[in-house]
């Protein structure tokens, strides 16, 4: 890493002006610093009983389910019809919210995830994720 150079806005306020590779450099350190703190948050979760692990081939199929909710409700053993009178809409409604075709209401994932016991984020689109016709992910 090269000497950042340090100076003043025309205001008075301090800034550093670094090359963008360095600063590309500091901004990966970053990001597995967080990935780092995220995967102690999890395994400390699964120490204590409250994660969930999946195997390589529930993962394959979560990737590959029509969305998250259809293969989190698939894996707790319910029905649509169940789980639809359990958050209180009709069952087809939620087909069409599992299948994509319709979006539902921030309350509704909320009461889907508490009958689910899962997270709201668990219940989002996989984004940037292989399909089964072959799609490749997006880099960053």
């Amino acid at each position: 890493m090269n000497k950042p150079v340090r100076t003043k806005t025309p205001s008075g306020e301090d800034i550093v002006i670094l090359r963008a590779a360095d600063y590309e450099h500091l901004m990966e350190l970053v990001e597995d610093s967080i990935d780092v703190r995220n995967a102690e948050r999890a395994f400390a979760e699964i120490a204590e009983g409250k994660g969930e692990l999946l195997t390589h081939d529930e993962v394959i199929e979560l990737i590959e389910a029509p969305s998250p909710l259809a293969f989190w409700r698939r894996r707790r053993a319910l029905t649509q019809a169940l789980l639809a009178d359990a958050v209180g809409v009709s069952q087809a409604y939620l087909a069409q919210i599992e299948g994509g075709k319709r979006k539902g209401e921030v309350g509704l994932y909320r009461r889907l995830a508490g009958k689910l016991n899962l997270e709201i984020e668990d219940l989002l689109p996989i984004i940037d994720a292989p399909s089964r016709r072959g799609a490749k992910p997006r880099r960053k």
